[in-house]
Order: C-alpha cells, then sequence, then structure tokens
C-alpha cells in the first residue's frame, strides 16, 4: 500500500474502506515508518505540530454499581482502589486552577458510576460556572448516562464537551458489561450532541477484542461523528477481570492510532489510559498520528512525569494547542 498516497487521497475526501482500514492493523512493521508518514500528513493538513492537553479530575472514585470487566472502580472490581463520594465545588475548582498552570487546554470532571444524581449534577454546574470566569479552559464533563434534563443543565452551565466512551465494539460489549448495553452508550453521546455540547467518545484496545472489532470501533465513531476520540490502552489492573490480560506491544498501539487517523481525519485522536506502559518508548511516534494526549494521572493509575511529557513534545518540536472548543 503506497500510504502517502492513501493519505493525500483523503485530503481529497476520499473515505478509507473496512477492508483498507483492517489491512492498516495488519501492516507489516517493516513498513510501519511509512504508514505513520501518512498518519502525519493528514494530521498536519489538519492540527500542524500542536499537540491538545488534557487533565483528568476523578472527583468521584469507586462506589460504582457497573460490572465492566477493565475498570477497577467496578462493583465486581477487587483492586484496592481509594473511594469517595464526589468531591465539593471547591475541591473542582483546585484541580482547574492546577490545570490551567500547567498549559492544559481541556480539563476533564470524571465521576464513577452508572450516572449522575440531580444532586452531583448541581455540583458539578455550579463548579464549572466558576471555572469558566475564572480560567481559560475547555471543559469536558464525564459523569455516566444522562437524562436529557440533565445534559441541559451542564450544558448551561458551560460544559463544552462531553465524554462517554463506547469502549469496545458493539460485538464483543458483552464480554466485557452486562450491567448497560451498548445503545446506552450511544445514545449518551447522541442526546449531549442534541443539546449543543460537543461529543467526544472513544476506545479501549486490548480487552481481548479482534482486529475486526477495533476498525468497526473506528467506524462507529466515524457514524457518531465524535469530535474528539480517546484511544486508550489496556492497563490490565490487578483484581479486575481482565487482570493479566497482555495482547499489546507498541507497534500494534501505533498502528490502531494510524488506522484511527485515516478513518477519522479531521478529528482529534487522543492517546489516552495506558499510554506509557503500552506504547512505552515509542509514545513520540505516537504523535505523528494523534494530536492530543493527557497529562498527569488518570483515574486510579499514575501517568508519567509532566516534566517528561513537556520534554517529549519539545524534543518532538510540538506545540502546544491553546485552542478553546466551543460547543
Amino acid at each position: 500500500m503506497d500510504w502517502k498516497r492513501l493519505a493525500k487521497n483523503i485530503l481529497e475526501g476520499y473515505e478509507v474502506s473496512k477492508e483498507e482500514a483492517l489491512s492498516i492493523l495488519h501492516t507489516p512493521d517493516e513498513d510501519l515508518l511509512e504508514l505513520l508518514h501518512g498518519s502525519y500528513i493528514i494530521r498536519h493538513y489538519y492540527y500542524g505540530n500542536k499537540v491538545k492537553l488534557n487533565k483528568i479530575k476523578n472527583v468521584k472514585s469507586g462506589i460504582c454499581p457497573e460490572n465492566c470487566s477493565y475498570c477497577s472502580q467496578s462493583s465486581i472490581s477487587q483492586a484496592p482502589v481509594e473511594k469517595y463520594t464526589m468531591l465539593s465545588k471547591e475541591e473542582i475548582l483546585a484541580g482547574a486552577k492546577q490545570a490551567y498552570e500547567m498549559k492544559v487546554g481541556t480539563y476533564c470532571i470524571v465521576a464513577s458510576g452508572r450516572g449522575p444524581s440531580n444532586r452531583e449534577i448541581e455540583n458539578v454546574t455550579q463548579a464549572v460556572r466558576e471555572i469558566k470566569e475564572r480560567y481559560q479552559l475547555t471543559v469536558c464533563a464525564c459523569l455516566g448516562i444522562l437524562k436529557t434534563e440533565q445534559a441541559v443543565k451542564l450544558k448551561e452551565a458551560g460544559v463544552d464537551r462531553y465524554n462517554h466512551n463506547i469502549n469496545t465494539s458493539e460485538r464483543h460489549h458483552e464480554a466485557i458489561t452486562t450491567s448497560h448495553t451498548y445503545s446506552d452508550r450511544v445514545n449518551t453521546v447522541e442526546l449531549v450532541k442534541q443539546v449543543g455540547i460537543s461529543p467526544c467518545s472513544g476506545i479501549i484496545v486490548g480487552m481481548k477484542e479482534t482486529s475486526q472489532d477495533v476498525v468497526d470501533m473506528a467506524f462507529s465513531l466515524k457514524t457518531m461523528d465524535a469530535d474528539s476520540i480517546p484511544v486508550n490502552f489496556l492497563n490490565a489492573i490487578p483484581g479486575t477481570p481482565l487482570a493479566g490480560t497482555n495482547e499489546l506491544n507498541p507497534r500494534y498501539c501505533l498502528k490502531v492510532l494510524a488506522m484511527m487517523r485515516y478513518v477519522n481525519p479531521t478529528k482529534e485522536i487522543r492517546i489516552s489510559g495506558g499510554r506509557e506502559v503500552n506504547l512505552r518508548s515509542l509514545q513520540p511516534l505516537g504523535l505523528y498520528p494523534a494530536n492530543s494526549i493527557f497529562i498527569g494521572d488518570y483515574l486510579t493509575t499514575e501517568g508519567q512525569a509532566n516534566s517528561s511529557d513537556y520534554q517529549m513534545l519539545e524534543d518532538l518540536g510540538f506545540t502546544i494547542d491553546f485552542s478553546l472548543v466551543h460547543s
């Protein structure tokens, strides 16, 4: 495959097929750099050498009734994670201040659970209003399955983006969780779009899915028209049902990121959880197809030192993208 030619065709309006996307995942390792070069042509056309930085604030940990096999906070997890109810408005504001000082553009307010209570929505919306008054930040909320009136309140408070990952393919969904349906996930993304919030939805790779499942995820997100696509690589946490799973290598992870760029050329592709343990020394190459990363720690696992991420961007010759999302 001439990846450079395919990239230029995509910039002229060509849309890759599922067969072509699958061939990306099956690219021989010796052709990996050419594949990444093609994905970089697309990424550079839309985003230049800018990288969006995102920071998570885990505002409610554990205490979740869901049975997601990958999650250390689920009801079936035996992982020793910290558990607490939703943080106060002041604590959420303190997280925003820290994100702003770290030159992070998007502040992600994340809570465990099936969905938020009205009281939790009120707490988050109060915090978001003050964040918007004090800091130049894009605010993303990730609170689970929403009701229409809750989505409207988040929009009115100033939430720019809402994250609700599909996580895996529709075919593989019940192998990962049975406490909610694949449609529950899709419907929440559609709901936030309807109220005018920018949709963010992504995946977790490495949960015993097939390559075809990964391709199906990419095309599902294309159909959903998600503005931001977080690509997580399973960090199999001891105490979770997927503990001990180790199906990934850095080269395959790079192929997944490249495939996401070829299928969703205009979208923010974000390297997310599991970046450090799965891409390892090849992390910098991930930013040739992707244009966004999380900085700092994740929900219950640690990220690498902030200084290492800033150094990586400097070494690549990339700059931080401070542009805001206007939903």
